[in-house]
């Protein structure tokens, strides 16, 4: 089923800040450029108790960007500590609030807690954070209600640009995933004997299953943005040591068949041509019976 997003535009302009709301959702977003937060820092939803994100440049260019996450019982004034706080580099900010008020220290510290939890098992940008707050005591109504709020912002995030929700593996496969699994139509096999991959087409993209092999180095035709990628899938532990070549720990998510197939065969690769599944028939052909 879908869902309603509202984006409000409250100077007008493409980049500035904006806020979002999901239908009857109690929630809402206001989200920053940190150019922009002292022309709206006087608005009403400031003086909310809430959860923010701050986004900046990574220290390490294997991720996209770096992410602190932090909690308050008033917007305003914590990120007025940060705007003067030369430690906290930051680009854009986003924060959550509850439209009627009615969010309380121990809830907002639980979202903290869960948010920085799913930021670091997603393994997808560099988590600012000292430390993983521990989960609050809560009842089980509120767990309920907060659970529910947290996968409201997990639908805004995104859509603000902020993508470090974004999962690099799969956890646990749904039916769906499972059954893509079992279909031999939909699993592919990269096209080499030196090394066993496994690969499967989701909604989510293209996953390289769980003990998959991979080259060990990487050939000097590797554009930086896949040395990277490689780097990131290592420091994370996604890709781990095992002889004389990687083998993937986890599921892996990537945007592309290519982009997977280079991960494997350490080179620049086409995907579409790489992969085959087990009647021999490239990823490309089946395609484009798919389509015809």
């Amino acid at each position: 089923m879908g869902k309603k997003l509202t984006v409000y535009m409250i100077d007008g302009t493409a980049y500035g800040p904006r806020f979002s709301e999901i239908g009857n959702w109690v929630g809402k977003a206001i989200y920053s450029p940190r150019a922009s937060v002292n022309k709206i820092l006087n608005r009403h939803e400031f003086d909310n108790p809430g959860i923010y994100c701050l986004k900046g440049d990574p220290t390490d260019d294997a991720f996209d960007e770096k992410i602190y996450i932090g909690e308050a019982e008033n917007i305003k004034a914590r990120i007025k500590q940060h705007l003067s706080d030369p430690n906290k580099d930051f680009k854009e900010v986003i924060f959550f609030i509850s439209k009627d008020e009615l969010l309380t220290k121990t809830q907002i510290k639980y979202l903290e807690s869960r948010l920085v939890q799913l930021a670091i098992e997603a393994k997808t940008a560099q988590i600012d954070n000292g430390n993983s707050p521990s989960l609050p005591t809560l009842h089980e109504a509120d767990i309920s209600d907060m659970e529910y709020f947290l996968e409201q912002m997990k639908l805004i995030l995104p859509v603000m640009g902020f993508k470090f929700l974004i999962s690099s593996t799969v956890k646990q496969l749904n039916e769906n995933l499972i059954e893509n699994f079992n279909s031999v139509h939909d699993t592919y096999y990269i096209k080499t004997k030196t090394f066993k991959a496994t690969m499967i087409e989701t909604d989510q993209g293209y996953i390289v299953k769980k003990g998959s092999e991979a080259k060990k180095s990487l050939s000097n035709s590797c554009t930086e943005t896949y040395r990277n990628m490689r780097r990131k899938l290592i420091e994370t532990e996604i890709m781990i040591n095992h002889n004389d070549i990687l083998v993937f720990a986890e599921d892996a998510v990537f945007n592309s068949p290519s982009a997977a197939s280079n991960m494997i065969l350490g080179r620049n690769s086409n995907g579409f041509t790489e992969w085959v599944n087990i009647k021999g028939q490239t990823f490309k052909s089946v395609q484009e019976l798919i389509n015809n």
